[in-house]
């Protein structure tokens, strides 16, 4: 079968054509990303409503590229999968009304995708993941540790309490004057840090798996301004690196207790944004090989929001046989387990 599959849930417009066979067997026949990074750089991070009017100037073409580069006309699909939950709610919108519009146009079933497994689903779009499993999410907006009983059924087993990882890493490169996305340029720069600043770990304390990455974050700009109110140079790859370290070691802390609470489970899996970090795939690479643990991570182009892992989350929402309705609303912070 083939499915439609439409993201939008922040700042990047995507469709993708999935073609799949049997069970987790995808062909990737066409996958377009309409990004805003140019439009939101100048505000040095998203704009809701700048993004939502950017969505609905580019998803019905960038609907019939997709199409036409899969070689396929409306009429030889058979689903349309889209992204309703969560996200930002005009963003999410704007998705979920054109596709409900395509598919009653095209009499086609229509299913809604939670954003969260889309992203644990680009893991089955490259590699032969199977569950049960423990996937580590984190973006802009998310960060959770999930674990995956089955493809339908996601248990959410910790997370952040307050602050995504991806916004901490995107706030601290902002204050410091650097590129956006601060992410990207973070992960670059603390190859050239050689003191790392030393931050307090973002893992919280006790028998959990949840972080805050609000305190390292105040931590981080804490001294970032200490250091300029004294009249001194602060020096950008150390403190780059020091977070960095800070950041990736709380997520290892929490992956190792993880899989002592949950010892039947040897696959690990992680995705979202934050997935492409050089530092984290290195350090999450060195525990899996430490502890005999099975490591899935998605390539690097379907790490970020994409087209292609709503249409493979979508499948499993068909083989379910549960299609959504016209009455199909977008939600800014569900989670479906």
């Amino acid at each position: 079968m083939k499915i439609l599959g439409i993201e939008s849930s922040c700042d990047e417009t995507a469709v993708a054509v999935l073609e799949c066979r049997n069970d987790c067997e995808f062909s990737i026949l066409s996958n377009e990303v309409a990004s805003q990074i140019q439009v939101h750089a100048r505000y040095g991070g998203v704009v809701p409503e700048i993004a939502s009017r950017a969505h609905c100037e580019a998803i019905t073409n960038l609907v019939t590229k997709a199409l036409d580069d899969a070689n396929i006309n409306p009429s030889d699909l058979d689903a349309v999968a889209v992204t309703a939950f969560p996200g930002l709610i005009g963003a999410l919108l704007v998705g979920v009304n054109f596709a409900k519009g395509f598919a009653y146009q095209y009499k086609l079933p229509l299913y809604a995708v939670d954003h969260i497994k889309g992203h644990i689903a680009s893991n089955y779009l490259t590699n032969d993941l199977k569950p049960p499993f423990i996937a580590f999410v984190a973006s802009g907006g998310h960060t959770s540790m999930v674990l995956v009983h089955d493809y339908r059924k996601h248990q959410v087993i910790g997370g952040t309490r307050d602050d995504a990882m991806g916004e901490a890493f995107d706030k601290i490169a902002r204050v410091m004057d650097m590129p956006y996305p601060g992410g990207a340029a973070m992960d670059k720069l603390a190859y050239d840090g050689k003191n790392p600043v030393q931050f307090p770990s973002a893992a919280i304390k006790g028998d959990n798996l949840d972080f805050s990455f609000s305190g390292i974050k105040t931590a981080a700009l804490n001294y970032i301004n200490s250091t300029k109110q004294k009249g001194e140079e602060i020096n950008r790859a150390d403190i780059a690196l020091g977070f960095t370290n800070s950041a990736v070691g709380s997520v290892i802390t929490k992956l190792d207790q993880a899989f002592k609470m949950y010892p039947e489970v040897n696959r690990l899996a992680i995705a979202g944004g934050v997935a492409a970090n050089s530092h984290l795939r290195r350090e999450v690479t060195k525990f899996s090989k430490k502890h005999g643990i099975e490591l899935y991570m998605p390539e690097l182009k379907y790490c970020g929001d994409n087209g292609a892992m709503i249409a493979a989350a979508g499948y499993f929402e068909y083989k379910n046989g549960t299609p959504a309705d016209l009455n199909l609303n977008a939600e800014a912070s569900r989670f479906e387990d």
